[in-house]
């Protein structure tokens, strides 16, 4: 598995340990000039659930593939949490903002995988 393929997987990990729902991969490669290869884009239902979720990817991607994020934005009000790591982005979202931003029909040249809920 390469490095990208496995902070995926971390990214996802720790999304599913704070019961983070709704997770899309958006495979940018295929796209010209685009700001990373990969989104992974998912939801938690409150703020505080949010936080949580971005906390754990942090803990999930250092301990599973010793790489941390080069910026957090977004944390203050916890809506829409952007993490990047540089070329995987990751957006938290709480469902009203990811609806209006629509970042996977924004994106939808893309190719898209759904990882399903773990209850």
């Amino acid at each position: 598995m390469n490095e990208t393929k496995r902070l995926i997987q971390q990214i996802t990990e720790g999304i599913q340990d704070k019961k983070g729902k709704k997770i899309v991969v958006a495979d940018l490669t295929k796209i010209d000039d685009t700001i990373c290869n990969y989104f992974v884009i998912c939801q938690g239902s409150s703020p505080s659930q949010v936080t949580a979720i971005v906390e754990s990817v942090k803990d999930f991607t250092r301990k599973g593939a010793d790489t941390r994020p080069f910026a957090i934005d977004g944390l203050r009000n916890a809506e829409w949490v952007a993490m990047d790591y540089s070329d995987i982005l990751v957006h938290v979202f709480l469902p009203d903002a990811r609806e209006f931003y629509n970042l996977e029909h924004l994106w939808a040249d893309a190719k898209l995988t759904q990882i399903f809920d773990i209850d």
